[in-house]
């Protein structure tokens, strides 16, 4: 598999785990979801919160690569985040608007990445300023990474309050192949 198919995989990965993530989220009350349970990030309104804020972060960096993605342009127009644990929605329908936003230029910029753009050294500063080269696909890798890490403590502060995501597993989105 290519890594722009590998690519094109996650983000479909992270597409259908959000629309099950969201759907969880919408069974609880929203005093359930602003409830600090001792997380990274305290609620799950907040965990769900740094996932679009570090989402918006990461794409608003890859915006600086020389390719110039057409398919992000989107991403100047959503409101920057200042923090990494900022609520930049703080009730679940405003954040699970933004969430599909994010979700669709996910989908649509991972469908026109080529193989070619992956090598490419991405410089940036981190958000205490610190700057970095790295290899962009490596980065990649982290933004999708990122999202399965948080998301795994979101599921685990809906099971805590009863509510089921179901299967997590990325084998629901791989497709089956036939033996040669």
């Amino acid at each position: 598999m290519s890594l722009t198919s590998h690519i094109r995989l996650m983000a479909h990965y992270n597409e259908w785990m959000n629309a099950k993530l969201y759907a969880a989220a919408a069974t609880l009350t929203a005093q359930q979801l602003a409830e600090n349970r001792g997380a990274f990030f305290g609620s799950l309104l907040g965990t769900m919160n740094h996932i679009v804020v570090a989402d918006t972060i990461w794409l608003t960096r890859f915006l600086t690569h020389p390719a110039a993605w057409a398919e992000l342009e989107a991403v100047r127009a959503l409101p920057q985040p200042a923090a990494l644990d900022q609520l930049l929605y703080g009730d679940l329908p405003a954040l699970h608007g933004a969430r599909c936003e994010l979700d669709a230029i996910i989908v649509r910029w991972a469908g026109a990445l080529r193989e070619s753009e992956l090598d490419h050294v991405l410089h940036y500063a981190n958000s205490k300023g610190v700057v970095s080269d790295k290899l962009f696909h490596s980065l990649v890798m982290h933004f999708f990474n990122h999202q399965t890490h948080h998301r795994g403590q979101a599921t685990t502060l809906l099971s805590q309050a009863g509510a089921d995501i179901g299967s997590t597993d990325l084998l629901g989105v791989i497709p089956n192949q036939r033996a040669p």
